[in-house]
């Protein structure tokens, strides 16, 4: 048992490098939430990006951690943060927190208290952003080199645009984010278009709980679901209609579960995809344990930015080295 834990939650902006748009809407900044736990000596940190998508706000994620501190104070600990709050941003700072902390009172790092093997360097996706179809070509040819693209659509023109990122980037291979933003008609017609152009995957093209046809059609294009996929709970619901699911922190509600997750999506037959909202190398260093092994990740989004964290995570190319114990675990 953790006695006397302190806790602090604060927000902080980084801005992105451009403007970052998907099918909802842009962003040229991104607000997350920072959290500090500490026992007096030691401080563990964790990330969280509060989603409007799943009712969360920045200052509701940060009152719900501050309500936690007498808890922390009485020695509530990691196991017991699992049966306090739900699932999402709020759990997630504070898990990932906890298990820094945990590290660093141990002298030990994070994989070695998971029980998991020595992490390796990874290759993520490179997210290119929503655009017209030229833009999309021109954002192609400049990361033409890397080895695998995540191409965001979900409104017309979207086999235009792959047609131009499959122009700009010929070796690439592509998976194509849909965010909720088509139909099973959309599906239908684009799939074995996209699957002629070398694209491997589909995240989420149907509407989460819209989404009982994708049991009934040929999946000639591997569908993974992000918005209908949360947390182990979710997965027996996915059966049938999925491939592939994304695991993210903030859906999980932190490391704790997403290691769970992953281990019962794989015994469950899924592929896997581990991702990231829009976020920091602080939020990026627990899912990289997550990653270990993964056909896809998705940990781009200090790449996205225009600043970052100190001691953040490197990248060599879309190379994903493991994270220095000073950022975190």
């Amino acid at each position: 048992m953790h006695k006397g834990l302190t806790l602090s939650a604060v927000e902080e902006r980084f801005p992105v490098a451009g403007t970052f748009t998907i099918s909802r809407g842009s962003r040229t900044e991104i607000r997350v939430v920072t959290v500090e736990i500490s026992d007096g000596v030691q401080i563990g940190r964790g990330e969280c990006v509060p989603y409007g998508r799943y009712g969360e706000t920045v200052e509701g994620v940060i009152e719900t951690i501050l309500s936690l501190a007498k808890d922390f104070a009485q020695g509530l600990d990691r196991a017991g943060l699992q049966q306090r709050l739900p699932g999402g941003a709020a759990r997630n700072g504070l898990d990932c927190a906890l298990w820094d902390l945990e590290a660093k009172r141990a002298g030990k790092p994070v994989w070695q208290l998971a029980g998991l093997n020595p992490p390796k360097p990874i290759q993520t996706a490179f997210t290119l952003s929503l655009d017209t179809p030229e833009n999309m070509r021109a954002a192609a040819e400049k990361n033409a080199g890397r080895p695998l693209l995540k191409v965001k659509l979900g409104t017309d023109a979207d086999l235009e645009r792959i047609l131009a990122v499959r122009a700009g980037a010929p070796h690439s291979t592509i998976i194509v984010d849909a965010n909720e933003g088509w139909t099973a008609e959309h599906y239908l017609a684009l799939a074995p278009e996209l699957v002629r152009l070398g694209v491997a995957l589909v995240e989420q093209p149907l509407p989460a709980g819209q989404d009982e046809v994708l049991s009934t059609i040929e999946r000639v294009l591997p569908v993974c679901a992000d918005e209908s996929c949360h947390d182990r709970a979710s997965l027996s619901a996915l059966a049938g209609k999925y491939d592939a699911v994304n695991i993210k922190l903030d859906k999980t509600g932190g490391l704790t579960e997403a290691l769970a997750m992953r281990d019962a999506a794989v015994a469950a037959g899924f592929d896997i995809m581990v991702g990231c909202m829009l976020g920091t190398s602080l939020a990026m260093a627990p899912a990289f344990l997550v990653a270990q092994g993964a056909p896809y990740a998705d940990l781009d989004g200090p790449l996205l930015l225009a600043s970052d964290r100190g001691e953040a995570i490197r990248y060599e190319g879309s190379q994903m080295q493991v994270p220095v114990a000073g950022l975190w675990g």
